[in-house]
Formats: C-alpha cells, sequence, structure tokens
C-alpha cells in the first residue's frame, strides 16, 4: 500500500491532494488485486458484497462520487487498473454505506476504514455493542449485558440529539428509519429539548422559530467550519448561544452542541482557561443524555483532564482520567494500549 501511494506521490509531488475516500478505495482496489484469500474482515462479508444503494443516491452525493471516481483516475490511473466507471461508483456507495470513521481516545478524526463483517451489524439508538479500534483492527464490545441469541446493534450515528435529528441523519446517510425502542417511545426528546424556566413560559411559536434556528445555525457553523476564521467562529458560537440562551436551558442539545464547538475554537486558540469553562458545561450533561459507557463522554473527560492537569490542578484532573478510564474499560478492554498509556500519564502526571 505505501509504494502504491510513494509512487504517485512521487508524480504529482505539491500537487497530491485525492480525497480520503479516493485513497481508501485505492488501497481496496490494490489489496483485491495482490490478496489470494479473503481477509481478516471479510470472513462472513467480502467488500463487493456489501450493500451500496447506488440506485437511492441523490444528485448531490452522485456528484460527489464522481468527483472522487475523477481523483481515483487523476491521481491513481498509472499505478492500478481501475475497474469501469460504473463498478467505481458502486464501490464509492459501498464505502459511503459501510466505511467506519477511525478515532482517536479522544474522538480526533484519524481516518476512515472499510469491515464488511462488523458493517453487517445492525443500527439501534440503544445499541448493545460498541465498535473501537486497536491499531487497524476493529473490535466489537459489549456495552450491555447480554445473553446466546441476543442480535448485535450498534450505532452509526451521534446519539445526543432528539428522534427526529437522528431518524433524518439515518435518511439521509444509510436509506432507512430506526425503529428501535427509543424512536419508537421518544422517552429521551423531552429531556434533550428542555426549555429554561420561566415565570412566563415560551409560546410554541417561539419555541418552534427557535428549533428552527439552532438546526439552520448548526448547518451554517458545518459550512463556514473550514471558512472563517477562528475568531469568527466563537462569535457564532457566542451569539448562537445567548439567542438559544433565551429559550433553550443549557442542557438542551443544540446547546450543547454549540458549547462543544466553542471547546473546540478554544482548544485550537489554545485558550485551555475558555476551554475548560465550555467543557465544564458540557459534561453535567453528556453523562445524563448519552447511553451508558460512551465514547463521547470519555472523549470529553479526556480532554478535560488533560487541560485540568495543564492548569496545575491536577487532583481534579486525575478524578476526570479516572472516570474516563472507567467507562473506556468497557469500551476498549483493560489491557488496550489506549489505556495503558493513561495509566502512565496518570501515574506521570
Amino acid at each position: 500500500m505505501h509504494k502504491l501511494e510513494c509512487s504517485a506521490m512521487t508524480v504529482f509531488g505539491e500537487k497530491w491532494c485525492p480525497s480520503e475516500t479516493s485513497r481508501l478505495v485505492a488501497r481496496i482496489l490494490a489489496k483485491k488485486k495482490s490478496q489470494k484469500e479473503r481477509c481478516c474482515s471479510e470472513r462472513i462479508l467480502q467488500i463487493g458484497e456489501m450493500e451500496s444503494h447506488v440506485d437511492d443516491i441523490d444528485n448531490e452525493k452522485r456528484e460527489m462520487h464522481e468527483a472522487d471516481v475523477a481523483g481515483l483516475h487523476r491521481f491513481y490511473s498509472k499505478h492500478l487498473n481501475l475497474p469501469d466507471h460504473k463498478d467505481q461508483l458502486t464501490l464509492f456507495s459501498q464505502v459511503a454505506c459501510n466505511g467506519f470513521t477511525v478515532e482517536d481516545d479522544e474522538l480526533s478524526h484519524l481516518g476512515t476504514a472499510v469491515y464488511p463483517d462488523v458493517a453487517l451489524i445492525n443500527h439501534s439508538c440503544l445499541p448493545s455493542v460498541i465498535v473501537t479500534y486497536n491499531g487497524t483492527a476493529a473490535d466489537v464490545r459489549a456495552v450491555q449485558d447480554m445473553k446466546p441469541g441476543d442480535e448485535l446493534l450498534i450505532s452509526y450515528i451521534d446519539l445526543l440529539y432528539p428522534t427526529e435529528d437522528r431518524n433524518s441523519r439515518l435518511r439521509e446517510s444509510y436509506y432507512f428509519t430506526c425503529g428501535c425502542q427509543e424512536c419508537k417511545s421518544k422517552s429521551m426528546d423531552k429531556i434533550k429539548l428542555k426549555l429554561r424556566k420561566k415565570s412566563d413560559p415560551a409560546e410554541p411559536q417561539v419555541i418552534n422559530s427557535m428549533l428552527h434556528y439552532a438546526k439552520k445555525t448548526i448547518r451554517e457553523f458545518r459550512a463556514l467550519k473550514h471558512i472563517k476564521t477562528p475568531s469568527e467562529l466563537m462569535e457564532m458560537c457566542e451569539q448562537s448561544l445567548e439567542e438559544m440562551g433565551a429559550v433553550f436551558d443549557d442542557s438542551n442539545v443544540y446547546m450543547l452542541h454549540m458549547m462543544y464547538q466553542a471547546m473546540g475554537i478554544c482548544l485550537y486558540m489554545q485558550d485551555s482557561e475558555g476551554a475548560v469553562r465550555y467543557g465544564e458545561k458540557i459534561v453535567r450533561h453528556y453523562s445524563k443524555l448519552y447511553p451508558p459507557h460512551s465514547l463521547n463522554v470519555s472523549s470529553l473527560l479526556l480532554k478535560l483532564g488533560r487541560l485540568y492537569i495543564e492548569l496545575d490542578r491536577r487532583s481534579v484532573g486525575i478524578e476526570a482520567l479516572k472516570k474516563a478510564e472507567a467507562i473506556m474499560e468497557v469500551t476498549h478492554g483493560k489491557n488496550h494500549y489506549s489505556l495503558v498509556k493513561l495509566r502512565e500519564e496518570m501515574k506521570t502526571k
């Protein structure tokens, strides 16, 4: 795999810029050509047998896939025998529907991978197992008590958000609507959309207007994240939090979403105290809104713990790291290299 990319990078030099998906597809094609037997992640299902939904994609996604196909041809055609155009589109669709985002212990993006056997596991907003990574391998670990014969269920999406938002994301990316018990009962929606307590409660039209504003702001922030400066993005966060805070409680998931973005900006700008201020507001609600043993909770605790220690607040920092450790012992396994490193980190600091 290294030889494949090295050859192409040498030819293009500074103009080497394939998308992450194009790089992954190139590696899949190269591996399919070189391997004689199924790899360890294809014991049940091979990559070519994965669902593609190629006939379901809209024009926007089709254009994205076409751009990736063009990138694959531009950067790899001299080094790979590419399948025909239709098969390339199908493969890109398969990767889009079945790919896994690989992240570190703080949920920072590392890359994208495909594990066909793991992709067979169905989705639930009440997952019984979780996928974590050990080098290039994907581990599937139980986060609920299970009996023989119980179905393995993972979450394909971030579970922080209310039912309507979750299913909108599932339909957009995976072409189905979830029918799990949480989606049927919507038992957490009221808590996730909590309103600020007032002597005069907000009118329904005011609440609906603010929900529309919150979703619009999140979309705009996502679109502008790599365009605007950190200061401009922070201004967007602060303005939206002030606007939403007139109607929404601090525990409302849309408030938490923008607080998390603000925390990320503080970290980027090396404003540790600002990051801690936002992190402390978020963490008190995350453990109530996410399922038990959530990587979103453990990653936030890791960030906060390391920030506390950096700010000479060692005892509270170690406390946060220990809480993260307890979650990760379930999600990663007690002997995972991330936990070994974390324990060493706590000893030395």
